[in-house]
């Protein structure tokens, strides 16, 4: 086993507003001796607000299988190295993982700092059942996408998802022909901003809704287990 001094910081940022950055995650990313992330025009947004002046590198889908043996060199080497994505938590619908997977086969240490994500609030707020969920992130667009759906219609956990305004209408269908149309669903949009709002009722009553008001912005869904009944 290869043990090191440096060590893999993995920073949540906010989804929204910027007071949900933790005073402790700006503590950290001021100490780093690099920061990585999703997109570095992004993060250096919130360091000039922050006042953060760390040196700072990408690390994102499309380059991490490249970039990930690099950054591992480097820790190796004694440095502390955080990692932010665009918003929210690293590593959750978001890139992160494999460079995690690395520092955790090679010894390395990593530390995850508690902080912003979408489901979280959304699911407390739902009004759902929260005590046992499922979390599925995005569906697939294509392939696996109709076999997914066909296996959650009998989950009888709270479910999870998040969808793009591009495609929460297609979702709603989905949900209204594969799940029936008496399963309980909550739809929340622009969490921790100033337009957050929730959508409750059916599918399509909720796509009812939304078509009366703006389908802007990332969306959680939330839908009720099998045996869960609409609201009364």
């Amino acid at each position: 086993m290869i043990s090191t001094t440096g060590k893999l910081i993995l920073v949540p940022t906010p989804i929204g507003n910027l007071g949900d950055m933790t005073f402790r995650a700006i503590e950290v990313m001021k100490n780093s001796d690099l920061i990585l992330a999703e997109d570095s025009r992004n993060v250096r947004k919130l360091m000039s607000h922050f006042e953060i002046h760390a040196p700072v590198d990408s690390l994102h889908q499309n380059n991490e299988h490249r970039k990930v043996p690099a950054v591992i060199q480097e820790i190796q080497s004694g440095k502390t190295i955080s990692y932010c994505s665009d918003a929210g938590t690293p590593g959750i619908s978001d890139p992160g993982y494999l460079l995690i997977r690395e520092c955790v086969r090679l010894n390395i240490k990593v530390e995850c700092l508690p902080g912003a994500t979408a489901f979280v609030p959304a699911l407390v707020a739902s009004g759902l059942p929260c005590d046992r969920f499922v979390y599925e992130g995005f569906l697939p667009h294509k392939k696996g996408r109709q076999k997914r759906l066909l296996a959650l219609k009998e989950e009888e956990r709270t479910v999870v998802l998040y969808e793009s305004p591009h495609r929460i209408f297609r979702l709603l269908e989905e949900l209204a022909e594969h799940f029936g149309d008496q399963r309980q669903i909550v739809v929340a949009r622009e969490i921790s901003k100033i337009h957050e709002t929730y959508y409750r009722g059916s599918a399509t009553e909720v796509a009812i809704q939304l078509e009366n008001g703006v389908a802007k912005g990332e969306f959680v869904v939330i839908i009720g287990g099998v045996n869960a009944s609409i609201y009364e």
